[in-house]
């Protein structure tokens, strides 16, 4: 599999799934996209603080300044709102990775950026566990995104000098990010995120390491 990361310039961003209630429409006027940008962000913070029972309609409204109606209308319901809300947390981990500043962005050696893209990615499952998982038992988790997620993983590990069958190691780096996963090692094992991505560092330098390479 080959992959080059993308120019801002470049392909749009990958939503998780169909277009979704709250979605940008393909042309959309430049101020109805920064109200909804302005919205979701209100919607993740609000996750972020209280987890997903505090996602509310309501609550939205009130942490963005407007009507209850507003965020109706946007989303049509609740459910819309969290589909919305995964797409949009999504998308900005995809400009982070593709886009952002170091270590998770292009000004870091390829071993970082794998170190810093588990990590991140596991900040967003331990705060929005619930949405991603829902997602992986649709079966997005097969779907565009986990595609550009591989396909990137798999272009730091070329880049940093490891061969062997790349995307069957990416998916097995891959798999220890599942948010079904992640959520039981949280809730269940009682481990933190801290050391789940101590584990994920552990895993990518040893998959880097030249004791590991396939010939």
């Amino acid at each position: 599999m080959s992959y080059s990361t993308p120019r801002s310039d470049g392909p749009p961003l990958l939503p998780i799934g169909q277009p979704l209630p709250g979605n940008a429409e393909p042309i959309e006027r430049a101020d109805a996209a920064r109200n909804r940008a302005l919205l979701l962000d209100a919607a993740q913070q609000l996750v972020r603080e209280h987890g997903v029972a505090g996602l509310t309609m309501d609550a939205v409204a009130k942490r963005a300044g407007v009507g209850k109606g507003t965020v109706f209308r946007r989303f049509g319901n609740r459910t819309g709102l969290m589909l919305a809300l995964l797409d949009h947390s999504e998308q900005k981990f995809q400009a982070a990775f593709m886009f952002g500043p170091a270590p998770l962005g292009p000004d870091a050696s390829p071993v970082e950026r794998l170190i810093a893209f588990g990590r991140t990615r596991l900040l967003d499952i331990e705060v929005e566990g619930d949405l991603h998982r829902a997602a992986e038992e649709k079966g997005r988790f097969g779907g565009g995104p986990y595609g550009l997620h591989k396909a990137h993983v798999v272009l730091l590990l070329r880049a940093a000098g490891v061969t062997g069958e790349l995307p069957l190691i990416a998916d097995t780096l891959l798999s220890t990010l599942s948010a079904a996963l992640v959520i039981h090692q949280i809730a269940i094992l009682g481990y933190t995120r801290a050391q789940i991505g101590d584990n994920w560092e552990w895993l990518v330098r040893r998959a880097v390491s030249p004791a590991t390479q396939v010939e």
